[in-house]
């Protein structure tokens, strides 16, 4: 079984409690508060992941022109 990230994870709890049709906010077609945190911090995690990448990445170039 393949692992799968946080954010995955995060986006796909958010989906299936859109898709239960118990739920309150399903059966009158209004947003889901929780599902909506869900995927913003799937999207936070998945900024800053970039922009650590992005950082690395000059670190890696500005050490370059040091040596």
């Amino acid at each position: 079984m393949e692992e799968q990230s946080l954010v995955e994870r995060l986006r796909v709890r958010a989906y299936i409690r859109r898709q239960i049709p118990t739920r309150k906010s399903v059966q009158e077609n209004k947003p889901d508060r929780l599902a909506d945190l869900l995927e913003e911090a799937a999207e936070a995690i998945e900024k800053k992941d970039e922009m650590i990448h992005s950082l690395r990445q000059a670190l890696k170039f500005m050490s370059r022109g040091t040596s």
